[in-house]
């Protein structure tokens, strides 16, 4: 366990940095590349165009409204725009991966993410009946890897650039703020857990993740990070997780770029699980001291009831 006192912290947190922004880096290079050469592809570019603004896809009527018949219409086409963020994620992910504008582009991506959220199109109205096929799991649900990274990025940008930064380098940046370890920690705990959570909950239900896992397993992981207590052992069980889903997916893929794109998430799941595995999940918010704060309220509260509260002598 590190906190901003402790001497090692400076060197840890720089190895943190830098294994939490190749595994957000690869994502992005992973899932630009992939769909660039769809894109870019004469053959492919009406499929994925069709896959982003269809009923399955991931960009609801409101946003397309505003996209693309807004006056932002009048210079975005769904081709162009879906080339221009595809581009801007392979660069994002490069210059991730070299360590250059490291924090810029982390609190970009931690809000940006959300965006993905927002725009998905989703039906939950009970006793509706689509014609059209499209997600009928909360977007919160769906996208709950999309928020797990969104935490990480708010842990970069606190973190800093890391070891081997064009950063530091070139621009003399530090390697590390300095931070206090404690609420990183919980904020990478919670950002893996949440995920393992939701799909050991909702197994089964539509577009909900479980990387063919079982959902008691998923559930056990996800709660024990949220928990904090054995936050290690947990770690490893959900990095052992990822490595598995990836040589699933290695096993049926039938290209490179196509396997890269199929775990691209997961590979920021398994840097972040390495991480709590390796120092720790911190201290913060941890079930144990939860309940040891739960009973010294109780005490409190209640000791002040019965102490402070008059009592009538049997004359009156």
């Amino acid at each position: 366990m590190l906190s901003n006192t402790d001497a090692r912290i400076q060197p840890v947190a720089a190895q943190i940095a830098l294994a939490l922004r190749v595994g957000l880096g690869l994502v992005f290079i992973s899932g630009g590349i992939a769909k660039l050469e769809r894109l870019l592809t004469p053959a492919k570019s009406k499929g994925i165009v069709d896959q982003y603004v269809g009923p399955l896809g991931y960009i609801n009527q409101t946003f397309l409204d505003w996209l693309f018949a807004s006056p932002l219409g009048a210079v975005l086409t769904p081709w162009n725009f879906l080339t221009a963020l595809s581009a801007f994620e392979l660069l994002a992910g490069v210059m991730l991966v070299a360590g250059l504008m490291v924090r810029p582009l982390a609190l970009l991506w931690a809000f940006l993410l959300w965006s993905f959220v927002v725009s998905l199109p989703v039906v939950t109205t009970p006793g509706v009946s689509l014609t059209a096929k499209t997600y009928m799991s909360p977007a919160e649900f769906v996208q709950i890897r999309d928020i797990a990274l969104s935490g990480l990025f708010f842990v970069l940008y606190n973190l800093g650039p890391g070891a081997r930064s064009l950063d530091h380098a070139w621009y003399g940046l530090p390697e590390t703020l300095g931070r206090d370890w404690e609420p990183l920690a919980l904020l990478t705990r919670l950002s893996i857990g949440a995920p393992f959570l939701i799909g050991g909950l909702f197994a089964g239900y539509d577009n909900v993740v479980t990387w063919g896992m079982s959902s008691v397993l998923l559930a056990a992981i996800g709660a024990g990070l949220i928990a904090g207590v054995g936050a290690r052992g947990f770690a490893v069980a959900a990095a052992a997780v990822m490595i598995w889903f990836m040589a699933v997916k290695l096993g049926g893929a039938t290209s490179v770029i196509g396997w890269f794109n199929a775990v691209k998430r997961e590979f920021a799941i398994l840097a972040a699980a390495g991480i709590v595995a390796w120092v720790g999940g911190g201290r913060m918010f941890t079930v144990d001291k939860s309940f040891e704060a739960l009973a010294s309220w109780w005490a409190i509260y209640a000791g002040s009831v019965t102490s402070k509260t008059p009592r009538r002598l049997p004359a009156q």
